[in-house]
């Protein structure tokens, strides 16, 4: 029998903004345990969008797959998460194909055309809502995370549907996980205006603007909805964790607050972006091959 010792790669040493080009589960795997305080992110859809690249999540064969890989990655988020640290969690919902295998293209949005997509999951029928945010949050939940949170990020400006037979979608699910009982959550620097002109609590629905992003096919993370998490949930100097920094809109709200930032993309189209809205160095960006 052939033995051979496995050992494992150094961890990051993690001790200024950085960006890193990879895969998200690789390399948090080599990111030291407890080294941020927040993570603010919004992985990729499931069967809404193919972006091209290898590795890339969002087109599993099957809606268990897609979950299944998400709870492993944010279990290694948790584990680089500090004690009081937050997870906020931005994750979008969609139908069911109806085996079509295709998504016509869109005159409103080209990037929605698709030339594969998954099979209707088993259990679900045509035209259904695929139900993913609750789906994902309870995964998370059953894998340990404190569920403290459901946010509806409204859309004054959604993008309009073709549909007749349902209202149209406006809002998307932001969730506020935490990986312990007790966490670091600072409410006065996040009060909001009553209706009455005086600040109160910040309350569950959030009204805030779709924003794209010129370069990009697709809507970005708007700085909006980002920017409450960074400033409740951190002090300055405190590292923000974005898995899924696509076009590092997290970044650019951590350069406005001085909190030093983790990227991790897999699409080097994505980490070039992120990278020139952020004016990074060489230095700062490692790429990772697995």
């Amino acid at each position: 029998m052939k033995r051979e010792k496995i050992i494992r790669p150094k961890p990051f040493k993690i001790d200024s903004p950085v960006i890193f080009e990879g895969d998200s589960l690789h390399i948090l795997t080599r990111i030291p345990s407890e080294s941020v305080q927040c993570v603010v992110t919004s992985p990729p859809y499931w069967g809404l969008r193919d972006y091209g690249v290898v590795g890339q999540i969002g087109l599993e064969t099957s809606l268990h797959q897609f979950i299944n890989k998400l709870v492993a990655i944010f279990s290694e988020v948790k584990r680089v998460l500090k004690p009081d640290g937050i997870l906020w969690l931005n994750i979008g919902d969609g139908y069911t194909s109806g085996n079509r295998g295709y998504r016509a293209p869109d005159k409103k949005n080209p990037a929605r055309a698709m030339s594969i997509r998954p099979d209707t999951p088993e259990g679900l029928k045509p035209k259904d809502l695929l139900g993913i945010p609750w789906r994902l949050a309870f995964a998370l939940q059953d894998d340990g995370w404190y569920l403290r949170s459901d946010i509806v990020w409204n859309k004054p400006n959604a993008m309009p549907e073709s549909v007749k037979d349902r209202p149209i979608r406006s809002h998307e699910y932001l969730f506020m996980l935490t990986k312990s009982e007790k966490y670091y959550y600072n409410h006065e620097v996040v009060k909001e205006q009553g209706a009455n002109g005086k600040l109160r609590s910040r309350r569950s629905v959030w009204d805030i603007n779709t924003q794209a992003f010129p370069g990009a096919h697709f809507a970005t993370f708007p700085p909006s909805l980002i920017e409450p998490c960074v400033l409740a949930s951190t002090r300055q100097g405190d590292f923000v964790l974005d898995p899924f920094f696509g076009s590092g809109t997290v970044g650019v709200v951590c350069q406005i607050h001085d909190r030093p930032y983790v990227g991790i993309e897999l699409h080097s189209e994505y980490v070039a972006m992120a990278a020139e809205r952020l004016r990074v160095l060489h230095d700062n960006i490692i790429r990772i091959a697995i």
